[in-house]
């Protein structure tokens, strides 16, 4: 390897942007009928139904040439681990290729409602981790593609993700549309519920894992699996990590390489002096001043590259080692961010840094957030966020979903997805273009089929390039 691992930060300033989606406009503070009747109207130019389609057709439109343009500036080295992840299935396929359903998005009818999107919203960008306060939440986890946007983006992606999970398991047709309808209905309802609630209601509106296992009562054989699952997480912390990862080297823990997924840049002690602790200097001047004192406890001592995920292989991501004053071990993530997909759609945002653009959108979508969130300039310009690894984090596990279980999932994050946008859009104006009927629901059901026989088209031509070497596969083992 030739890159360094971070060089000498710019210190970013730490202040908020100026503006924002959450922003009170004349217009949002009308009475709530009034602005669900504004919503209402907004069928005319754009009715419900409407979004059943995937938009005209693009005789230009080449995934492949899409999936190309993303992967400028990425570790060439790596990008063969990101094809192989991308080759299991045609759900990881849609994983991996959030630019493509962005650029097909831009073509889909729109309500004209802004929030504050997710931008890469599929069903696995949901989970559970711990709040400052040790509470277990359920909430989205991954903010890299987040932008102000239509608030259908996000559902979008979010439904179809729930079509190809099911066929990836090979339920049937119908009951992959259960899960996508069940998404939208509890979205549309929710959304309804905070149309009425105060501004601080909805801010402080939260789903722990404990109001999860209240959802579950009446089924005693998934109580059991989430409650091992929660203990599990529960366990998941830096301490946990540390005695999996690393080993004492002349009395310094370091921690222990697994390339290609784990390994450390040419000239380690070189870049640590001059360009990691810099790195984390200008990282810890966007702390509020609180976490900047806790932040000063702590010792860097070893870093890492680490790749991670599908769609984000080949993106600049670190571990970093900290120890605090009782040698207690602290891992940060330090993950580069680049321009989201919907940018091109939709505008630059206000940040000039993309780092402080995930950050500021996961602050203000997420219920409560990492307290050592924060962000920094590194190498050539790049902009990085950072955040704690693993902090009692729960990704649901797929292969043991049941049809029932799905839809149950379907519901969670529609729910948890309106609660996102109603901290940074108007509820009342999306609850009134939505309605009370299943009208919306049965677009997007239809939508969201459409769109995973798109994918799975795609794929085929995907599977195809690969075969012909246009993208090389890894070839050695792959622990994930």
């Amino acid at each position: 390897m030739t890159e360094t691992i971070l060089a000498p930060a710019e210190l970013p300033s730490a202040e908020e942007p100026k503006q924002s989606p959450a922003e009170q406009s004349p217009a949002e503070q009308r009475p709530v009928e009034q602005r669900k009747d504004q919503g209402k109207a907004l069928r005319q130019a754009c009715p419900r139904a409407s979004h059943s389609t995937l938009g005209p057709d693009d005789p230009a439109r080449d995934p492949l040439a899409l999936i190309d343009e993303s992967n400028h500036d990425r570790l060439k080295m790596l990008l063969p681990v990101r094809y192989t992840r991308m080759m299991e299935s045609e759900f990881a396929f849609f994983r991996g290729t959030a630019t493509v359903q962005a650029h097909d998005l831009r073509d889909t009818p729109t309500s004209g409602i802004q929030v504050q999107c997710c931008g890469d919203c599929h069903l696995m960008n949901f989970g559970g981790f711990a709040t400052p306060e040790r509470t277990m939440v359920f909430d989205i986890n991954d903010f890299d593609e987040t932008h102000e946007g239509p608030f259908e983006w996000d559902l979008k992606r979010l439904t179809a993700s729930l079509v190809l999970a099911a066929r990836w398991r090979s339920f049937s047709d119908d009951e992959a549309k259960a899960a996508a309808r069940s998404a939208v209905a509890a979205y549309r309802t929710t959304m309804d519920e905070l149309s009425t609630a105060s501004l601080l209601e909805t801010w402080y509106a939260r789903i722990t894992l404990d109001d999860v296992l209240k959802m579950t009562a009446d089924d005693p054989a998934l109580q059991k699996r989430l409650k091992k699952a929660l203990k599990k997480a529960r366990q998941n912390t830096s301490e946990h990590v540390f005695e999996k990862i690393t080993k004492v080297v002349n009395g310094t823990p370091r921690i222990v390489t697994q390339p290609p997924l784990l390994f450390r840049s040419e000239n380690y002690e070189t870049n640590m002096k001059e360009t990691v602790r810099p790195f984390f200097q200008g990282y810890r001047d966007t702390l509020t001043r609180d976490r900047q004192k806790l932040f000063d406890r702590y010792r860097i001592v070893d870093a890492a590259y680490k790749v991670v995920g599908v769609g984000s292989v080949g993106t600049r991501c670190f571990i970093a080692l900290l120890m605090g004053m009782q040698d207690d071990p602290l891992f940060l993530q330090v993950k580069e961010a680049r321009r989201s997909v919907l940018e091109k759609h939709v505008g630059r945002p206000s940040h000039a840094h993309d780092g402080e653009r995930v950050v500021s959108g996961q602050r203000m979508m997420q219920a409560s957030s990492d307290i050592f969130l924060g962000w920094a300039r590194g190498p050539k310009g790049r902009t990085y966020y950072v955040r704690q690894l693993r902090d009692m984090k729960y990704t649901p596990d797929l292969s043991q979903h049941t049809p029932a279980i799905l839809a149950a999932y379907g519901r969670l994050c529609g729910a948890t997805l309106a609660r996102a946008h109603a901290r940074t859009g108007d509820a009342a104006t999306i609850s009134g273009y939505l309605g009370s009927n299943d009208t919306f629901d049965e677009a997007l059901c239809e939508y969201s089929v459409a769109y995973a026989e798109r994918v799975e088209r795609d794929f085929k031509v995907f599977q195809t390039a690969v075969r012909a070497g246009r993208f090389p596969l890894e070839t050695s083992p792959m622990p994930r």
